[in-house]
């Protein structure tokens, strides 16, 4: 049993113990039991639109500190691998670019841009060279649309994490989302990265917080729906403000959905508007503070700042007064678990248990 064991009863289950977020050790623990084995955004398929096209990051930067690059080959064809050269560690592409090839600026060693090694000048007198190990290492690439999801250790198959909101959302135009850089943001937050997605998993806090989204919704209506690595909060608009237009063919037709909030654990957030997606990465820093990162992607600008997706600014903020509350609350001696609301905070309790079996 996990030290942080979860009774799978609400009822009778107490939150997870407030070390999850004040330890540095578990903190470090995460990143090998948590973050690297589930699935991490990285970007769309416009950072790579055409053949030639390599574009560098680092994942989850401050916290996995992942250098990879996506680079798309001459067939057409999409990679996401290491960006590190298999020969010295040197970092392979400083910035995105367009190439036929990926060179190494210490000591000339070329690869491919599907990553496989070419060329290295004098090597010839090396002996079994070049072996398997000396290709860039190449991570699996989930394509959901134009967005584009890796892990750095495959044990779950993507569709475990996304399949249900795949399903779910399949009449949306997806397809014609574009990245809006203009509106996108990236928040500093005074607050470990759990205790911001246990505030997001959670409409319990939405008429005491959020007074402009608790006016566009109707909380006695507000739904949570488990899976297994995600979950679904419904949130039903009231008469008049905007809502989906939805088709015999959703499982939501007849419903007057104004957002659907998706989770997927263990720090993505795809909030889907009328307009299209505000899609949240939260990017753990310290044990006590966090990077939240707004990546809004339009489908329907005429349905802009309407509706539940409208003022994010400011709902983002409202959160980030709460959770920075609660991180210093937590570190107090007289608080160390508290109990779920059964109607009110199923995702919460969801979430908790799910970091209970994955540091156990």
């Amino acid at each position: 049993m996990s030290r942080f064991s979860i009774d799978p009863n609400i009822a009778r289950a107490r939150t997870i113990s407030t070390e999850v977020y004040t330890s540095e050790a578990i903190f470090e623990e995460a990143k090998e039991k948590i973050f690297a084995p589930s699935w991490q955004f990285v970007g769309d398929t416009g950072h790579v639109a055409e053949p030639g096209d390599v574009w560098p990051f680092m994942l989850l930067d401050q916290y996995l500190s992942e250098p990879l690059l996506l680079s798309r080959d001459k067939t057409g064809a999409v990679h996401c691998m290491s960006n590190v050269c298999t020969h010295r560690g040197n970092i392979l592409a400083y910035e995105p670019c367009k190439s036929s090839q990926l060179r190494c600026r210490y000591h000339g060693r070329i690869f491919g841009l599907d990553g496989k090694f070419q060329f290295m000048p004098d090597f010839s007198e090396v002996e079994n060279f070049p072996t398997e190990a000396d290709n860039l290492k190449q991570l699996p690439l989930f394509h959901w649309g134009k967005l584009l999801f890796t892990t750095l250790s495959p044990n779950f198959p993507a569709e475990k994490f996304l399949g249900e909101m795949m399903h779910r959302l399949a009449c949306l135009p997806l397809d014609r989302l574009e990245f809006r850089p203009d509106l996108s943001k990236d928040y500093a937050v005074n607050a470990n990265w759990a205790l911001y997605c246990e505030n997001y998993l959670e409409g319990f806090h939405i008429p005491f917080v959020h007074n402009s989204l608790g006016a566009m919704i109707d909380w006695n209506h507000y739904a949570t729906e488990l899976y297994q690595y995600a979950n679904l909060q419904l949130a039903i608009g009231k008469k008049g403000d905007a809502c989906f237009d939805l088709p015999p063919d959703s499982p939501d037709f007849g419903k007057d959905v104004a957002a659907y909030y998706y989770w997927v654990f263990p720090n993505m957030m795809f909030n889907f508007y009328p307009w299209g997606l505000s899609l949240n990465i939260v990017e753990p820093q310290s044990v006590s503070t966090c990077k939240v990162r707004f990546l809004v992607y339009v489908f329907d600008e005429s349905r802009l700042n309407t509706g539940a997706g409208s003022g994010l600014d400011q709902v983002e903020y409202e959160d980030e007064e709460v959770v920075e509350n609660v991180q210093r609350g937590i570190r107090s001696r007289f608080y160390e678990h508290g109990r779920y609301s059964p109607n009110r905070e199923q995702g919460t309790h969801h979430f908790h248990s799910l970091l209970a079996a994955f540091l156990g």
